[in-house]
């Protein structure tokens, strides 16, 4: 193959002039090529549905009761400390590209893809996490394929969260399908009568 004419690099000096102008925007050189407004929209919303996911988790940890409440609140715990680990890396991302992280409470649930649904009992708390989680893998994969390479500092932090977030949905559904054998009656599937 024939080696390209074009340097790999843009040379040095327009390097470093570029570096110089617009240093009020930090991160974001011209070399960001992505609607940085659609970008810290979409990063919003993943930060809304992390923090609503972190206050879900924490109701049902400290409202989990019945036999096997006190393992599952633990696993419900853990979620929770995850999630909002996720929300800090996504507020972080955010003020790097010279946006505001948008924590205000008025308008959280609106801004979130995840909802806030907090059951009665214990085994419609797990079916809800997982349902929560099965609709942050969605969210995630299709914002991870809006960035793609044009952000991959983005792409990469929401790829990691992502892969977590399938952590989640795993142990959502291990607890859903073991729920019930150590001593609880695990709850009728929809659609069937009990005898």
């Amino acid at each position: 193959m024939a080696a390209s004419n074009k340097p790999f690099l843009t040379d040095i000096q327009t390097i470093r002039r570029r570096a110089r102008e617009h240093i009020k925007r930090g991160a974001v050189t011209d070399s960001y090529t992505l609607d940085r407004d659609t970008v810290l929209k979409l990063l919003n919303e993943a930060l809304a549905t992390e923090l609503v996911c972190v206050l879900r988790y924490k109701a049902h940890y400290y409202l989990a009761s019945g036999i096997n409440a006190k393992s599952v609140a633990a696993e419900f715990l853990e979620h929770a400390n995850e999630e909002q680990a996720h929300a800090d890396q996504i507020a972080e991302r955010i003020t790097q590209l010279d946006g505001k992280p948008n924590f205000a409470p008025d308008g959280l649930s609106k801004r979130s893809h995840a909802e806030f649904v907090v059951p009665d009992d214990l085994s419609s708390m797990i079916e809800e996490n997982l349902v929560a989680e099965r609709i942050a893998i969605d969210s995630y994969r299709e914002i991870i394929n809006y960035v793609g390479d044009r952000d991959t500092t983005t792409k990469r932090l929401l790829e990691g969260v992502l892969a977590q977030e399938e952590e989640h949905a795993e142990d959502m559904k291990t607890l859903m399908e073991h729920f019930g054998k150590k001593g609880e009656p695990a709850q009728p599937q929809r659609g069937k009568k009990r005898k």
